[in-house]
Protein backbone atom coordinates (compact mmCIF):
# COMPACT_ATOMS: atom_id res chain seq x y z
CA UNK A 1 0.00 0.00 0.00
CA UNK A 2 1.60 3.39 -0.76
CA UNK A 3 1.86 6.12 1.19
CA UNK A 4 -0.10 9.27 0.71
CA UNK A 5 1.89 12.76 1.90
CA UNK A 6 2.11 13.81 4.77
CA UNK A 7 1.29 10.07 6.33
CA UNK A 8 3.16 10.53 9.89
CA UNK A 9 5.19 7.77 11.59
CA UNK A 10 2.34 7.16 14.07
CA UNK A 11 -0.44 6.01 11.68
CA UNK A 12 2.02 3.22 11.11
CA UNK A 13 2.35 2.54 15.11
CA UNK A 14 -1.68 2.50 14.97
CA UNK A 15 -1.27 0.00 12.12
CA UNK A 16 1.43 -2.24 13.79
CA UNK A 17 -1.20 -2.15 16.81
CA UNK A 18 -3.86 -2.95 15.09
CA UNK A 19 -1.51 -6.04 12.93
CA UNK A 20 -0.76 -7.55 16.48
CA UNK A 21 -4.59 -8.09 17.31
CA UNK A 22 -6.05 -9.05 13.99
CA UNK A 23 -3.08 -10.98 11.93
CA UNK A 24 -4.53 -14.37 12.79
CA UNK A 25 -5.90 -15.33 8.89
CA UNK A 26 -2.19 -14.40 7.63
CA UNK A 27 0.43 -12.91 9.79
CA UNK A 28 3.27 -13.53 7.48
CA UNK A 29 1.93 -11.78 4.79
CA UNK A 30 0.83 -8.67 7.59
CA UNK A 31 3.95 -8.36 8.29
CA UNK A 32 5.53 -7.86 5.42
CA UNK A 33 2.83 -5.70 4.20
CA UNK A 34 3.78 -3.55 7.67
CA UNK A 35 7.30 -3.64 6.95
CA UNK A 36 7.38 -2.30 3.28
CA UNK A 37 5.02 0.56 4.56
CA UNK A 38 7.52 1.62 7.35
CA UNK A 39 10.59 0.86 4.19
CA UNK A 40 8.23 3.28 2.31
CA UNK A 41 8.16 6.37 5.25
CA UNK A 42 11.83 5.82 5.90
CA UNK A 43 12.88 6.04 2.32
CA UNK A 44 10.42 9.44 1.55
CA UNK A 45 11.92 11.08 4.61
CA UNK A 46 15.34 10.29 3.45
CA UNK A 47 14.72 11.76 0.41
CA UNK A 48 13.01 14.94 2.11
CA UNK A 49 16.48 15.16 4.16
CA UNK A 50 18.25 15.00 1.30
CA UNK A 51 16.51 17.45 -1.22
CA UNK A 52 16.14 19.85 2.45
CA UNK A 53 20.34 19.78 2.42
CA UNK A 54 20.55 20.26 -1.14
CA UNK A 55 17.86 22.92 -2.38
CA UNK A 56 17.20 26.18 -0.55
CA UNK A 57 14.40 27.97 -0.08
CA UNK A 58 13.53 30.40 -2.85
CA UNK A 59 10.73 32.43 -3.81
CA UNK A 60 9.19 29.83 -6.08
CA UNK A 61 8.66 27.87 -3.73
CA UNK A 62 4.90 27.99 -2.71
CA UNK A 63 2.13 24.91 -1.37
CA UNK A 64 1.61 24.06 -4.78
CA UNK A 65 4.70 23.10 -5.56
CA UNK A 66 5.85 21.90 -2.09
CA UNK A 67 2.50 19.09 -2.33
CA UNK A 68 4.28 17.91 -5.71
CA UNK A 69 7.83 17.72 -4.17
CA UNK A 70 6.00 15.78 -1.49
CA UNK A 71 4.32 13.71 -4.40
CA UNK A 72 6.73 12.86 -6.05
CA UNK A 73 9.49 11.58 -3.34
CA UNK A 74 6.14 9.87 -2.17
CA UNK A 75 6.30 7.95 -5.42
CA UNK A 76 10.35 7.15 -6.08
CA UNK A 77 10.25 5.95 -2.13
CA UNK A 78 7.23 3.53 -3.34
CA UNK A 79 9.30 2.15 -6.07
CA UNK A 80 12.69 1.29 -4.31
CA UNK A 81 10.28 -0.23 -1.30
CA UNK A 82 10.09 -4.03 -1.13
CA UNK A 83 13.31 -4.91 -2.80
CA UNK A 84 14.99 -8.45 -2.26
CA UNK A 85 17.40 -7.89 0.87
CA UNK A 86 16.18 -4.38 1.18
CA UNK A 87 15.30 -2.35 4.55
CA UNK A 88 11.60 -4.03 4.74
CA UNK A 89 13.28 -7.32 4.89
CA UNK A 90 15.33 -6.53 8.16
CA UNK A 91 12.35 -4.77 9.23
CA UNK A 92 9.73 -7.92 8.98
CA UNK A 93 12.20 -9.97 10.46
CA UNK A 94 12.26 -7.69 13.63
CA UNK A 95 8.54 -7.36 13.36
CA UNK A 96 8.63 -11.37 13.53
CA UNK A 97 10.52 -11.73 16.32
CA UNK A 98 8.67 -8.81 18.08
CA UNK A 99 5.13 -10.94 17.77
CA UNK A 100 6.62 -14.33 18.19
CA UNK A 101 6.11 -13.78 21.95
CA UNK A 102 2.54 -13.01 21.56
CA UNK A 103 1.34 -15.30 18.87
CA UNK A 104 3.24 -18.21 16.96
CA UNK A 105 2.01 -17.61 13.56
CA UNK A 106 4.92 -17.46 11.86
CA UNK A 107 5.77 -20.77 11.29
CA UNK A 108 3.39 -23.46 9.72
CA UNK A 109 1.51 -26.04 11.54
CA UNK A 110 3.13 -29.09 10.21
CA UNK A 111 6.39 -27.57 11.47
CA UNK A 112 5.06 -26.27 14.42
CA UNK A 113 3.60 -30.06 14.96
CA UNK A 114 7.29 -31.33 13.77
CA UNK A 115 9.14 -29.57 16.61
CA UNK A 116 6.59 -30.71 19.25
CA UNK A 117 6.98 -34.28 18.44
CA UNK A 118 10.71 -34.07 18.25
CA UNK A 119 10.76 -32.57 21.74
CA UNK A 120 8.44 -35.17 23.26
CA UNK A 121 10.60 -38.01 21.70
CA UNK A 122 13.54 -36.57 23.10
CA UNK A 123 12.18 -35.62 26.49
CA UNK A 124 10.06 -38.78 26.79
CA UNK A 125 6.39 -38.78 27.95
CA UNK A 126 4.80 -39.99 31.84
CA UNK A 127 3.78 -43.16 29.64
CA UNK A 128 7.04 -43.72 28.76
CA UNK A 129 9.08 -42.89 32.42
CA UNK A 130 6.09 -45.77 33.81
CA UNK A 131 7.17 -48.56 31.07
CA UNK A 132 10.86 -47.94 32.31
CA UNK A 133 9.65 -47.91 35.84
CA UNK A 134 7.63 -51.04 35.50
CA UNK A 135 10.18 -53.31 33.74
CA UNK A 136 13.30 -51.79 35.63
CA UNK A 137 13.52 -55.12 38.11
CA UNK A 138 13.19 -57.23 35.24
CA UNK A 139 15.04 -56.16 32.90
CA UNK A 140 18.19 -56.00 36.24
CA UNK A 141 17.61 -59.31 35.83
CA UNK A 142 18.27 -60.24 32.66
CA UNK A 143 21.15 -58.24 32.48
CA UNK A 144 22.98 -60.28 35.08
CA UNK A 145 21.95 -63.08 33.16
CA UNK A 146 22.53 -61.79 29.67
CA UNK A 147 25.35 -58.89 30.03
CA UNK A 148 23.05 -57.12 28.00
CA UNK A 149 22.53 -53.42 29.66
CA UNK A 150 19.31 -53.52 31.31
CA UNK A 151 18.22 -49.85 29.58
CA UNK A 152 19.07 -52.02 26.42
CA UNK A 153 16.52 -54.37 26.86
CA UNK A 154 13.28 -51.89 28.20
CA UNK A 155 13.99 -49.81 25.00
CA UNK A 156 13.70 -53.13 22.71
CA UNK A 157 10.48 -54.31 24.57
CA UNK A 158 9.49 -50.84 24.13
CA UNK A 159 10.18 -50.67 20.14
CA UNK A 160 8.31 -53.47 19.89
CA UNK A 161 5.23 -52.78 21.57
CA UNK A 162 5.08 -49.22 21.50
CA UNK A 163 6.06 -48.66 24.98
CA UNK A 164 3.05 -51.44 26.15
CA UNK A 165 0.37 -49.94 23.58
CA UNK A 166 0.26 -52.64 21.16
CA UNK A 167 1.33 -56.11 23.25
CA UNK A 168 0.95 -59.13 21.53
CA UNK A 169 -2.68 -60.46 22.81
CA UNK A 170 -3.84 -64.30 23.27
CA UNK A 171 -6.86 -65.17 21.59
CA UNK A 172 -9.45 -64.53 24.76
CA UNK A 173 -7.71 -60.66 25.06
CA UNK A 174 -5.54 -61.54 27.61
CA UNK A 175 -1.90 -60.23 27.74
CA UNK A 176 0.37 -62.74 26.36
CA UNK A 177 3.17 -60.58 28.27
CA UNK A 178 5.93 -61.70 25.14
CA UNK A 179 7.40 -58.20 24.76
CA UNK A 180 9.82 -59.03 22.42
CA UNK A 181 8.07 -60.24 19.68
CA UNK A 182 9.34 -63.54 20.12
CA UNK A 183 8.09 -66.32 17.62
CA UNK A 184 6.86 -69.50 19.02
CA UNK A 185 9.11 -72.34 16.77
CA UNK A 186 8.77 -76.11 16.83
CA UNK A 187 10.78 -76.18 20.08
CA UNK A 188 8.88 -74.07 22.33
CA UNK A 189 6.53 -76.19 24.76
CA UNK A 190 4.66 -73.23 26.25
CA UNK A 191 1.54 -71.38 25.90
CA UNK A 192 1.39 -69.54 22.12
CA UNK A 193 -0.42 -66.62 20.98
CA UNK A 194 -1.29 -66.15 17.17
CA UNK A 195 -1.38 -62.71 15.67
CA UNK A 196 -1.60 -61.08 12.56
CA UNK A 197 1.78 -59.06 12.12
CA UNK A 198 4.24 -57.10 9.52
CA UNK A 199 6.56 -58.87 7.76
CA UNK A 200 9.09 -57.30 5.21
CA UNK A 201 9.90 -59.19 2.34
CA UNK A 202 12.28 -57.88 -0.02
CA UNK A 203 12.00 -54.54 1.50
CA UNK A 204 8.04 -54.72 0.83
CA UNK A 205 5.94 -55.07 3.92
CA UNK A 206 3.70 -57.55 4.20
CA UNK A 207 0.61 -58.74 6.95
CA UNK A 208 1.26 -62.27 7.89
CA UNK A 209 -0.30 -64.79 10.76
CA UNK A 210 2.11 -65.98 12.89
CA UNK A 211 2.78 -67.83 16.37
CA UNK A 212 4.19 -66.20 19.49
CA UNK A 213 5.33 -67.39 22.30
CA UNK A 214 3.09 -66.41 25.68
CA UNK A 215 4.21 -66.17 29.14
CA UNK A 216 2.86 -65.67 32.71
CA UNK A 217 4.24 -62.45 33.63
CA UNK A 218 6.18 -59.80 31.87
CA UNK A 219 9.46 -61.05 33.83
CA UNK A 220 8.86 -64.33 32.65
CA UNK A 221 9.48 -62.33 29.15
CA UNK A 222 12.57 -60.60 30.01
CA UNK A 223 14.29 -63.92 31.72
CA UNK A 224 13.24 -66.05 28.29
CA UNK A 225 14.77 -63.31 26.27
CA UNK A 226 17.64 -62.83 28.27
CA UNK A 227 18.20 -67.20 27.85
CA UNK A 228 17.55 -66.80 24.29
CA UNK A 229 20.60 -64.22 23.57
CA UNK A 230 22.92 -65.70 25.85
CA UNK A 231 22.23 -69.40 24.46
CA UNK A 232 21.73 -68.97 20.77
CA UNK A 233 24.79 -68.83 18.26
CA UNK A 234 23.12 -66.70 16.02
CA UNK A 235 22.95 -63.61 18.75
CA UNK A 236 26.14 -64.19 20.00
CA UNK A 237 27.52 -61.03 18.03
CA UNK A 238 24.72 -58.95 19.65
CA UNK A 239 25.59 -59.59 23.19
CA UNK A 240 29.45 -59.04 21.96
CA UNK A 241 28.28 -55.29 20.46
CA UNK A 242 25.98 -54.54 23.43
CA UNK A 243 28.76 -51.43 24.82
CA UNK A 244 26.87 -49.11 22.28
CA UNK A 245 22.97 -48.39 21.37
CA UNK A 246 23.86 -48.12 18.03
CA UNK A 247 26.17 -51.59 17.70
CA UNK A 248 23.74 -53.36 19.64
CA UNK A 249 20.90 -52.43 17.38
CA UNK A 250 23.00 -52.95 14.39
CA UNK A 251 23.81 -56.43 15.69
CA UNK A 252 20.37 -57.28 16.42
CA UNK A 253 18.88 -56.32 13.13
CA UNK A 254 22.50 -57.87 11.26
CA UNK A 255 21.60 -61.10 13.11
CA UNK A 256 17.84 -60.68 11.54
CA UNK A 257 15.93 -60.52 14.94
CA UNK A 258 13.55 -58.12 12.40
CA UNK A 259 12.52 -57.90 9.23
CA UNK A 260 12.50 -54.23 9.35
CA UNK A 261 14.84 -52.40 7.44
CA UNK A 262 15.12 -49.85 9.72
CA UNK A 263 14.84 -51.89 12.95
CA UNK A 264 18.54 -50.66 14.14
CA UNK A 265 17.78 -47.06 13.71
CA UNK A 266 14.33 -47.11 15.25
CA UNK A 267 15.31 -49.29 18.15
CA UNK A 268 18.99 -46.56 18.50
CA UNK A 269 16.62 -43.99 19.40
CA UNK A 270 14.52 -45.75 21.38
CA UNK A 271 17.29 -46.99 23.43
CA UNK A 272 18.55 -42.99 23.83
CA UNK A 273 15.04 -42.15 25.33
CA UNK A 274 15.21 -44.97 27.95
CA UNK A 275 18.49 -43.68 28.78
CA UNK A 276 17.37 -40.30 29.07
CA UNK A 277 14.08 -41.64 31.28
CA UNK A 278 16.32 -43.23 33.34
CA UNK A 279 19.06 -40.42 34.22
CA UNK A 280 15.89 -37.84 34.78
CA UNK A 281 14.81 -40.79 37.00
CA UNK A 282 17.57 -41.28 39.21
Amino acid sequence: MALSPGQSLGVDLRSLQSLKASAGSDPKAAIKETAKQFEALFMQQLMKSMRDASMSSGMLDNEGSKLGTEMLDTQFATKMTGLPGGLADIIAKQLERQMSGAQPAIPSTASTQTSTEGATGRKGTPGQAEFVSRHDAAARAAEAESGIPAAFMIAQAAHETGWGRREIRNADGTASNNLFGIKAGPSWKGAVAEVTTTEYVNGEARKVTAKFRAYASAAESFADYAKLMKTSPRYTGVVNSAGSAQGFAQGLQNAGYATDPAYADKLARTINTTLRLQRAMS
